[in-house]
């Protein structure tokens, strides 16, 4: 059996695609994306810098406060409106058909969604009951409750922009171009995984989660490539940033809005590589649960 046939949900994803499959079309649309993405965040800095303080923008950048990540995190819709228009014009398709049908999407979503928080819930109690030193607390609890509504509004409208980017217009457009599901399915990924090297933030542990990152994105493509929407791939990202960035977050960025802040540094070789395995073991179990839920 070939790798193709493993994936025929994956067509009516493609095929509003299919009439307007060049692959100069997919790269101006990419271009597209990213100048509307620049030129609105430029604004929206510059709009907030009349009524804040560099030092507020550099806090917004890093995720320092609560604050400044809700709007990092909603900013990222941006690419959303940029993936709408390109698709619009240059593929002539509708944001909604690069989700999938709407019913299947949301079905799938919360089933993936409720699999991938009872799978962390799990973890999450079971030894060890540290990560080699003890937790620092970072917001209060009735805090941290309060600003949860908007925070998980502010994270979904994040991992469902990625989503449509990588998963959405760029695999759909490669794979309406190119039968091999390798180049669809690895591409994207590869990068995914290049947006998340972020040496300056992760020192000597920057390639490692570069490499997390692609591995991520491939059993990403591949669920979407399964399911026929991006309910999965939406559903296991937003659980997993639910964890990173809202309950453990790192001191190194973006842990304006966890609860607790882990006992290391991103860069910190020693303490994160460990922990790193444990990532890439838990992203295979999220993978597999999703797998099963969207064959039921």
């Amino acid at each position: 059996m070939s790798l193709g046939s493993a994936y025929p949900a994956h067509e009516a994803l493609v095929a509003p695609g299919r009439s307007k499959p060049q692959l100069w079309r997919l790269l101006l649309g990419l271009g597209m994306i990213a100048a509307l993405s620049y030129a609105l965040n430029l604004v929206l800095f510059l709009t907030l810098l009349r009524f804040t303080s560099l030092d507020w923008l550099i806090a917004l950048e890093q995720g320092r406060t609560p604050l400044a990540l809700q709007v990092l995190l909603a900013s990222f819709g941006f690419l959303t409106l940029g993936v709408g228009l390109a698709a619009a014009m240059l593929q002539h398709r509708s944001l909604l058909s690069l989700v999938g049908a709407p019913g299947l999407m949301l079905q799938q979503f919360v089933r993936c969604s409720l699999a991938g928080l009872a799978i962390f819930a799990t973890l999450l109690i079971l030894p060890p009951y540290d990560f080699g030193a003890p937790l620092t607390a970072n917001l209060s609890w009735p805090v941290w409750l309060g600003l949860l509504p908007l925070s998980l509004l502010a994270l979904l409208v994040q991992v469902s922009a990625e989503e449509l980017v990588f998963r959405g217009y760029l695999q759909q457009g490669l794979a309406a171009r190119f039968q091999n599901p390798l180049v669809w399915l690895g591409l994207p990924a590869a990068l995914f995984g290049a947006a998340h090297y972020m040496p300056q933030v992760a020192g000597d542990n920057a390639l490692l989660i570069c490499l997390w990152a692609m591995g991520f994105g491939l059993l990403m493509a591949d669920l979407t490539a399964r399911a026929g929407t991006l309910g999965p791939a939406i559903a296991v990202h937003f659980v997993n940033n639910i964890v990173a960035l809202l309950v453990l977050g790192s001191p190194s960025s973006l842990h304006g809005l966890a609860l607790y802040l882990l006992p290391y540094e991103m860069s910190d070789v020693a303490e994160m590589r460990p922990w790193l395995m444990v990532d890439c073991a838990t992203m295979l179990v999220l993978w597999l649960a999703a797998r099963l839920v969207i064959r039921r």
